[in-house]
């Protein structure tokens, strides 16, 4: 037992002492605390990425580290180009605002010991997903090891970045340059976002002309950290030293297919004979044929065919791309639909959450649990919507542990049972009963949950009081004997003596009939049978109702 604390103890060092030699004294340390290291990403996968959190606000984020470390091995003027590509690819990044593209929370900061700078709390690289592991923590977190992209997930991604490129080429008249696997960043809800802008090209033409995009040559002298990933250029920018918006669209074409390969790019390149790599390449893509592309779905095989073409002018462009039946998949629409549930009006949402059930089985439950959920339970405080969105929550509450719904559920559910307008939310809840009563702790069950049930027996509704009456002996074997005694047999004898309804009054009876099993004899003589004396009117069913 000693050793393997000592062990642990060692390894919490290990990592404190990793964040620490490389964050120390860089200045975000003083307004962010930087937690464990998670994922890497950027061109090479040369960023570290942290979790981390503000101190005032405690807002989560991530911390992408930069150690200079890395780049020891260089002479001062590399490592001069190297600083100044990462932080022109941050300082781009920093000024372009746009859903698709990754957030950034705090601007990039510089130390003697490395880069950094904070963005929205991260999952991983899309290249960590697939499989390279570079710049990753030992042991590997288990998270990346088993992650597994879903159809849906993968569609809307891709979707995702087409919408982000889509941005760039039209409103910003920029190329990005480097669209590759290590640059799509998964957020913690699993969105993908475009970064690392570190060979990004403005056009340089006004706005209103035909964009012009000046290309460099491609220079084997430079660092690698000063190059785009050659193996998912574009071919016209090694071969005749040109780009163009379409050269982006061969990059989103290399990246599906990396994808659907298990990460493996469509063509490995020789970095020592580039020009050599690149003709042999250009060859195959003029004879490219299916059995290259059997692994990409059939129903988008085509557009990855023309992506990848040889003629920048046969590629689709990304709002083309954007438009695909691909995409028209319902699951990714339902994630498209959530990502703009800001812009949508009551009644537009209300609609939406009332066909959700349909949608939700069809989706994978890690899905369900990070985009969809949080979603949901945001609209918590809008008191119109809960009617709507709780059935979903309750849905997605079924099919989780009792763990995962105490962890993610539970404590988003508390104040909405304290709600007592608008009145289907009670209404929602006690059909719903014996869920909550199987997965929520005895403590909450008792402060929060009986509770609600109280407060329904004493509803002036009529109608609420009669389906409590109703649905109490369903999940009365679920109810502990103090609170059975003390609190609920009270009410219903309270709602039976006080109501000028006869339905509610025949209810009270039947109801104490059928959870008579549950109580002790002593308890029925002395309490139960004294009660009925009590009940004033005397109609055949309240006397039925006496007698069974």
């Amino acid at each position: 037992m000693e050793s393997m604390l000592n062990k642990l103890k060692s390894t919490v060092t290990k990592v404190t002492a990793d964040v620490t030699s490389a964050v120390m004294g860089n200045p975000v340390t003083r307004e962010f605390d930087v937690g464990r290291h998670i994922a890497s990403g950027g061109n090479a996968l040369a960023w570290k990425i942290f979790n981390g959190t503000k101190k005032s606000t405690k807002q989560e984020v991530a911390v992408f580290v930069f150690d200079k470390k890395l780049i020891d091995k260089y002479q001062k003027f590399e490592k001069d180009q190297i600083i100044d590509s990462l932080k022109r690819g941050v300082q781009q990044l920093t000024r372009l605002r746009h859903p698709r593209l990754l957030t950034v929370q705090h601007p990039l900061e510089e130390s003697r010991d490395c880069l950094a700078f904070c963005t929205e709390p991260v999952c991983a690289s899309l290249a960590n997903v697939l499989g390279s592991w570079d710049n990753l923590p030992s042991p590997l977190p288990a998270d990346i090891k088993e992650y597994k992209l879903y159809d849906v997930e993968t569609k809307y991604g891709l979707l995702q970045v087409s919408e982000g490129l889509s941005f760039l080429h039209s409103s910003v008249k920029m190329v990005h340059g480097n669209i590759t696997p290590e640059n799509i960043i998964l957020n913690k809800s699993g969105a993908w976002k475009i970064m690392g802008f570190d060979f990004c090209i403005q056009s340089t033409n006004p706005s209103e002309q035909e964009p012009k995009f000046p290309c460099k040559e491609w220079d084997p002298n430079l660092p690698s950290l000063c190059l785009p990933n050659p193996e998912y250029l574009a071919p016209e920018y090694i071969l005749s030293v040109s780009c163009e918006t379409a050269s982006d669209m061969y990059s989103l074409g290399a990246v599906t297919y990396a994808v659907f390969n298990k990460g493996k790019p469509i063509f490995e390149v020789n970095k020592q004979d580039i020009y050599k790599s690149f003709s042999r390449q250009l060859d195959q893509l003029s004879r490219l044929n299916s059995s290259t592309l059997q692994n990409i779905p059939e129903e988008v095989r085509d557009h990855v065919k023309l992506l990848l073409n040889v003629a920048p002018a046969v590629r689709p462009d990304a709002d083309q791309m954007t438009k695909i039946p691909f995409f028209d998949d319902v699951g990714a629409m339902t994630l498209q639909y959530f990502d703009s549930l800001f812009q949508r009006d009551n009644l537009q949402k209300s609609q939406f959450f009332k066909g959700l059930p349909k949608v939700l089985p069809k989706l994978p439950k890690r899905v369900i649990i990070q985009r969809i959920l949080p979603c949901l339970t945001s609209e918590f405080v809008n008191p119109d919507m809960v009617p709507f969105v709780l059935p979903n929550v309750l849905l997605i509450a079924e099919e989780c542990t009792k763990e995962e719904y105490v962890r993610l559920i539970l404590p988003d559910l508390g104040p909405v049972f304290k709600q007592q307008e608008p009145i289907q939310i009670l209404l929602i809840f006690l059909q719903k009963m014996d869920l909550l009563l199987t997965k929520t702790p005895p403590d909450e069950i008792k402060n929060s949950v009986l509770p609600m049930v109280y407060r329904a027996l004493e509803a002036p509704s009529i109608q609420i009081q009669e389906l409590c009456l109703n649905i109490i002996p369903t999940f009365a074997n679920l109810i502990d004997y103090p609170s059975m005694k003390n609190s609920l047999i009270p009410r219903i004898k309270n709602a039976c003596l006080q109501t000028s309804s006869l339905a509610v009054r025949v209810n009270s009876l039947v109801c104490l009939g059928k959870i008579l099993e549950y109580l002790d004899k002593w308890f029925v003589l002395d309490d139960i049978l004294p009660f009925l004396q009590q009940i004033p009117s005397k109609e055949p069913a309240v006397l039925m109702g006496i007698l069974g």
